[in-house]
């Protein structure tokens, strides 16, 4: 769902925006060129009438370009644990929901920056970063907050996504702020944003635990066949869900995602 502009009002065209990133670890700094989408007038290329309109289409030009270069990107961050023990576990699905994101936008989520792996691009003509960082769960917030503070990102443009095990599974629910309702990795986000909790984040539900098992080593055992079919729908609508809050807000977004209805009720 990507919010459309009149032709007949702007001009687009595609300026080239190089700029290089460096990290808070010791690996090489890395430089990533992108295209930036700029909205110019179209009185940029008419045919001058007079100088004083020549002159405001100019300024009208700058304006604009400048104000793409200032744009902060948003920070989508999933939380999980490294290694190939723990992949496909219950506790990694907010690994997986960017690994979606990440390949649905053509997104190489393939640099290491800030004891995490980064992935730098576009949804729609939003700039993001995606990051998995590699800390483990409970010491998330190094590498969140390394980020955020470097890039200057207001907390309102970070959306964690994580899993979430008081939710049913395969269930989403996203909000603007919250605790981290004994969750570890988001615990220590808090912690590092010096306890500031107005940021968004997307939960994906796990369920609970069957019996008397203990929730450590539920959150830790892998899908099942059915449950892997399930969460890949899941994926899917939180995929949605991330491209409506990019691109025409929380409120929309919101709705889309706490409304939906279990994937059983739409068979």
């Amino acid at each position: 769902m990507t919010v459309g502009a009149s032709v007949s009002s702007i001009a687009t065209t595609r300026v080239p925006n190089c700029y290089r990133w460096k990290t808070l670890i010791s690996v090489p700094s890395l430089s990533f060129c992108n295209w930036t989408t700029s909205r110019i007038s179209p009185l940029a290329s008419a045919p001058s009438v007079s100088m004083s309109t020549k002159s405001t289409a100019s300024e009208t030009e700058a304006v604009a370009v400048e104000a793409q270069k200032s744009k902060k990107p948003w920070l989508i961050v999933g939380l999980g644990n490294p290694g190939k023990k723990y992949q496909a576990t219950r506790h990694n699905v907010g690994f997986e929901m960017v690994d979606a994101i990440a390949e649905a936008e053509g997104i190489s989520i393939s640099s290491v920056s800030f004891k995490a792996l980064l992935g730098k691009g576009f949804i729609g003509d939003i700039p993001v970063m995606l990051a998995k960082p590699q800390t483990f769960m409970n010491a998330s917030g190094e590498s969140v907050g390394a980020i955020v503070s470097y890039y200057k990102i207001p907390l309102t443009q970070v959306l964690v996504i994580f899993d979430d095990l008081d939710l049913p599974f395969a269930k989403l629910r996203l909000l603007p702020k919250g605790g981290h309702g004994g969750h570890n990795g988001m615990r220590n986000i808090i912690d590092r944003f010096k306890g500031n909790r107005d940021f968004p984040r997307l939960r994906i539900g796990i369920g609970r635990p069957p019996g008397r098992m203990d929730s450590v080593n539920f959150v830790l055992r892998p899908f099942t066949k059915q449950e892997r079919e399930e969460l890949d729908f899941t994926f899917q609508h939180g995929l949605e869900a991330v491209r409506i809050l990019l691109l025409e807000g929380f409120n929309k977004s919101a709705t889309f995602v706490n409304s939906a209805k279990p994937l059983e009720q739409l068979g």
